[in-house]
């Protein structure tokens, strides 16, 4: 009991329980010994364990065993399911909707807010997005009795590839053969760690390669180019500029993917002979839902082709609301390459040498929260906000180049984009958090009156307290050059840090 007493002392004490506890819980994991792991599964352990007998009602002549959370003050008991439904995640779902379910059974001694939180946790994890009408003939304690918990299982993917081969390992989708293949173990001693960090930084490598390739690469387009597929582009060229009915949109992208099929490597100087962003909405729309067919199992070289030939460029310049149309098919083809969509789509956007307007922000915060996992998008600020320009690299057509820049520019719709994500609970790293105070200080003049620009700051010492406390002087003096209506809320938050 004693290595949670901190944690305890954050519940009961912090003016930000519910950052400050995902924190101290991610800290203590990396650092738990074997004797006393702590872990969400074993805080899960803690919370629903059996107290001491309690006497609740001292008529009776026996006592009531009660989980031991409810013998915890009724402010630390909403305090802590506030943090699980915060952190929700990063847990159980079985295990989380059976506490909350317990906690509700006793609803007439229950403290209102506790029963507040209890029941948002419950809304959180129980099945939502209309699924429960496939239940209505089960039991309404039923669920917990449904299969397997995603959260305890191993993923579809992964079991499906260790059913088509002969695996290592039953949750490793590798043969012994390639295994030899790929790593070639020449010791186990202690050059072991060092060499799996050579195998990484060799894969990192080749991946900075292929984007390169992808992004600047001249003689793609410049390079001499078979004269039959030369004018097999162009006549898709002409039948794209006279787009009649949907049908013809869908064979003309079958077209397309097979003609990039057949030339491989020379796809991308297909795609720019092709020109198809210069097609309507709607049958640029078209065009991605149905070159999203055939894709599977690659990750950037197809499916960053299709983002940055036809939906790029139609934002790079965008000033007003995107097309419904173009956008929904552009966050279904985003959901089914998320890596594509960071290189080919976030990255260039963000960019852009104007910087970022509201009508992109608009369209990228969208497809943030709807096609990224939140460690995803915490992977993908870091790269952003990193010093070294080496990170951000992006996928582009060569004469699309001149419209992205190397370099951040700072807008006021960015810091409503990094508000956005805040938001959608990510979990930023304490560099990325320091690099954003940085760059709080250094346009604090120039934004001085923007609300926009205030409110990030708000949104940002709400969601990293903890983490701002060394930053505190550089903070107020930058909140100190400012004249908005959230100035006076900032202030009184810091001064509490």
């Amino acid at each position: 009991m004693e290595r949670w007493i901190p944690l305890m002392e954050i519940f009961l004490n912090s003016p930000c329980p519910e950052t400050e506890a995902s924190l101290w819980l991610r800290k203590s994991f990396n650092h738990s010994s074997n004797s006393a792991p702590i872990s969400t599964t074993s805080f899960l352990s803690l919370l629903a364990k059996p107290s001491g007998t309690i006497l609740i009602d001292p008529s009776p002549p026996a006592g009531k065993r009660v989980m031991w959370i409810k013998t915890l003050p009724s402010a630390v008991q909403a305090r802590i399911l506030s943090f699980l439904a915060y952190d929700s995640q990063r847990f159980c779902q079985k295990d989380l909707c059976k506490l909350a379910r317990k906690m509700l059974s006793d609803g007439k001694g229950l403290d209102f807010w506790v029963k507040k939180t209890a029941q948002q946790l419950l809304d959180i994890v129980s099945i939502s997005n209309y699924q429960w009408l496939s239940h209505l003939n089960s039991n309404l304690g039923s669920e917990d009795e449904n299969g397997d918990d995603e959260f305890l299982s191993v993923p579809d993917w992964l079991r499906d590839a260790a059913k088509e081969s002969e695996s290592l390992l039953p949750w490793l989708p590798i043969s012994p053969d390639e295994f030899s293949l790929k790593l070639p173990f020449f010791s186990c001693g202690e050059d072991g760690d060092d060499f799996l960090n050579e195998v990484e930084e060799d894969k990192q490598e080749n991946l900075d390669e292929m984007m390169v390739e992808d992004r600047v690469n001249p003689q793609i387009i410049d390079g001499p180019m078979d004269p039959e597929v030369e004018n097999k582009a162009k006549s898709l060229k002409a039948r794209l500029l006279d787009f009649v009915s949907t049908s013809k949109a869908v064979e003309l992208a079958k077209d397309i993917r097979q003609l990039c099929v057949e030339r491989g490597k020379d796809s991308l100087a297909v795609m720019a002979l092709i020109e198809p962003w210069n097609a309507e909405d709607e049958t640029a729309a078209v065009l991605v839902s149905h070159l999203l067919v055939g894709s599977e199992g690659d990750e950037l070289g197809w499916p960053s082709q299709v983002l940055c030939s036809i939906v790029l460029p139609k934002l790079l310049l965008l000033n007003q609301p995107a097309s419904g149309v173009l956008v929904a098919a552009t966050i279904e083809y985003c959901k089914a390459h998320q890596r594509a969509a960071e290189y080919a789509f976030l990255f260039p956007l963000i960019l852009r040498n104007e910087g970022l307007n509201n009508p992109v922000c608009d369209v990228i915060t969208r497809v943030v929260k709807e096609c990224l996992h939140p460690a995803h998008v915490s992977a993908f600020c870091q790269k952003l906000l990193w010093e070294d320009i080496n990170a951000r690299k992006f996928i582009c057509l060569p004469c699309h180049q001149c419209l992205i820049s190397e370099k951040i520019v700072w807008t006021e719709s960015l810091f409503n984009l990094l508000q956005s994500i805040l938001n959608h609970n990510v979990h930023l790293t304490e560099d990325s958090v320091e690099q954003l105070i940085h760059r709080v200080y250094e346009f604090s003049e120039r934004y001085s009156k923007s609300l926009k620009f205030g409110n990030f700051i708000l949104c940002l010492i709400g969601k990293y307290a903890p983490l701002l406390k060394p930053h505190k002087v550089l903070l107020t003096e930058a909140v100190e050059n400012t004249n908005t209506l959230v100035t006076k809320s900032i202030l009184a938050k810091l001064s509490s840090l």
